[in-house]
């Protein structure tokens, strides 16, 4: 199979659960005749029909509230919002419905809200936001972020086939990367939800990240071998349930971690993640757990402001450097 890009790597794990299971259906904003804001259901109004591929209305909260009913009745509903900013429109349904449903009377709702995350787009604030950390303190949900197009696809075949309600982040700086491009394994090509991945092997500091930091993470690495430090950079991949193991594993090897997310610093998934690190694995530390996340504003349209904002390489590179010599 020739590589393909993390989009289509999306688009083909819809297109194949669709094909696998007649209970698997899309609503969202322009998906169907149109193929969706970033062509991930381009063609699948024509294969499957308008009652399996929803236009919905601008209505973010009636997009929610109609798939939640529909995985209470025993359907597999993917909604697609446009940008991931949105998902606020549809708090409730999800924060106090969906998540803790399950818990309330034994039924699940076996639901996929996925969109595109993130920036360094120049979308201004209303479309290149990280939210997850918003939603992390919802009991019930799952979030995932895949950071590789082989990612991207297992793991939302996953989340389709999971019995819970799974947040799915896609990073849009990601998705048509030309070099990002990768052969598809064979067969479904799952890759189990809570899992995080390795991403490199190193021996004198640790790097925890998701999402497009992750190559920022792998780019830092490859400029300072030529400092002699070596770093290990684990890919979380699911931000809830957390693999947890992972992070201390790697900690407890190199005693030294950054973690590092596109996210404002305050209330974020990085938080969390150093907190872990410093009270399970505090024996092991050499020096401070960083956070570099962005600062608590919203995010700038401005090209020059929003690199400043973002959290890249160079940042990265003078925080390791700094923590080595601790």
């Amino acid at each position: 199979m020739a590589p393909i890009t993390y989009i289509e790597a999306i688009r083909q794990a819809l297109w194949e659960e669709m094909e696998s299971d007649e209970r698997v259906f899309m609503i969202g904003q322009d998906i169907g005749t149109y193929g969706g804001a970033f062509r991930a259901t381009a063609g699948m109004l024509d294969r499957f029909g308008p009652k399996r591929i929803i236009d919905s209305p601008i209505s973010e909260s009636a997009m929610v509230g109609t798939a939640i009913g529909a995985a209470m009745m025993g359907l597999r509903p993917v909604v697609e919002m446009q940008f991931i900013d949105f998902i606020a429109c549809a708090w409730n349904q999800l924060f106090n419905f969906a998540g803790p449903n399950h818990y309330r009377w034994g039924q699940s709702v076996p639901l996929v809200v996925r969109g595109p995350s993130g920036g360094g787009v120049r979308g201004s604030n209303f479309h290149s936001q990280n939210p997850e950390s918003v939603f992390q303190h919802g009991p019930g949900l799952k979030i995932v972020v895949p950071g590789t197009a082989a990612d991207a696809r297992g793991l939302l075949k996953s989340a389709i086939r999971d019995l819970n309600p799974v947040l799915f982040f896609e990073h849009k700086f990601l998705y048509r990367r030309p070099q990002l491009k990768q052969e598809m394994p064979e067969g479904d090509g799952l890759v189990p939800i809570g899992k995080a991945n390795l991403a490199r092997v190193g021996r004198d500091l640790s790097v925890v990240t998701y999402g497009a930091m992750l190559h920022v993470a792998l780019e830092a690495a490859g400029r300072l071998e030529a400092d002699g430090i070596d770093l290990e950079v684990l890919d979380l991949r699911t931000i809830k349930p957390l693999d947890e193991e992972a992070v201390l594993a790697t900690v407890r090897k190199t005693g030294r971690a950054i973690v590092l997310t596109e996210e404002q610093i305050t209330g974020s998934v990085a938080g969390d993640v150093s907190a872990r690190i410093a009270e399970k694995a505090f024996a092991w530390l050499d020096s401070p757990v960083v956070r570099l996340c962005c600062p608590d504003t919203p995010i700038p349209y401005s090209p020059t402001l929003e690199d400043a904002y973002l959290p890249n390489v160079d940042k990265l590179v003078a925080k390791v450097r700094e923590l080595a010599s601790y």
